[in-house]
């Protein structure tokens, strides 16, 4: 991994630096409580790496190694091909919850400038090993709500607390972060969310949480990842307004995107916590009836 502390005392190397501190402390460079206003991109006292992992350099916590010479790229949710600025406001609209960043901003700039530092020496098209949020197996069932209410106040709420509010460092200063991030309530990350996926979520639980656990040495197994994720996501977390717009062509939209409309015939509930098998089959089917059509 590349070292920002090794970089020169130069223009381009305090742009990585700014970079990563944005990644590090979003809440106290561009929250809601900045003292300027106009800096108040980020909804939430979040920062980028509760979801991006020790600043998106770990293996499985959602990295940003490797993926910078990955854009342009074609975008699913947009039906079009995206930007790398693009793709940092998709979170800062969603995980954030907030507004996007301008691409001409020093912030967007920064933040650009580090993604592509940690792409060093990657040459474009290569695949780097660790991406993502891993992917273990699927249940045959759905994902169980109340049986992850168990596993949550056992392995999850000594940290997130019986709440998922979290723990803020200053309870009077919200714009000094947490120490511990919210996983569900109004300064969380929106129904829009990636982490509102049932398959990234329970992917990133299993591989990453609770402390200590990483791929090499989950704490969780499948099924109890699979569980405490779906109760997770069926706390209440801010809405965002338009998602009905989102993936244009229904038949690309992701299995768990846990809100229609849908082209397959499944009800949202099925979509948000499974089992996905039965929908991927009825998608291949209209995939190949569509594809038959003069």
């Amino acid at each position: 991994m590349p070292q920002v502390s090794a970089l020169p005392r130069d223009a381009r190397g305090q742009l990585i630096r700014d970079g990563r501190d944005l990644m590090l402390a979003t809440y106290a460079l561009i929250g809601p409580n900045v003292a300027d206003a106009g800096k108040r991109f980020a909804g939430n006292n979040l920062a980028c790496t509760n979801c991006h992992l020790d600043g998106g350099t770990t293996k499985f916590g959602l990295p940003l190694f490797g993926i910078y010479n990955d854009f342009p790229a074609y975008s699913a949710r947009t039906g079009a091909p995206i930007s790398i600025e693009d793709r940092i406001n998709s979170c800062m609209t969603r995980s954030m919850n907030g507004r996007a960043l301008p691409n001409d901003a020093p912030e967007m700039r920064a933040m650009v400038a580090y993604v592509e530092f940690l792409s060093t020496g990657v040459p474009a098209g290569q695949q780097v090993p660790g991406l993502g949020a891993g992917k273990m197996k699927e249940l045959k069932r759905a994902a169980d709500p109340q049986r992850g209410s168990a596993v949550y106040a056992r392995s999850c709420a000594a940290c997130h607390k019986p709440d998922g509010a979290g723990v803020l460092r200053d309870r009077g200063a919200p714009e000094l972060g947490y120490m511990l991030p919210p996983v569900w309530g109004p300064d969380s990350y929106n129904d829009g969310a990636g982490m509102a996926r049932l398959i990234n979520f329970a992917n990133f639980v299993h591989f990453n949480m609770p402390h200590g656990a990483d791929y090499l040495n989950p704490q969780l197994t499948p099924e109890q990842a699979w569980d405490v994720a779906a109760y997770v996501l069926s706390q209440p977390r801010p809405h965002r307004a338009g998602l009905d717009k989102d993936f244009p062509d229904l038949l690309d939209k992701p299995v768990d995107a846990p809100y229609g409309p849908y082209a397959d015939g499944f009800g949202e509930k099925q979509h948000k916590y499974g089992p996905f098998g039965p929908i991927r089959d009825a998608i291949k089917k209209l995939k190949s009836a569509a594809s038959r059509k003069p």
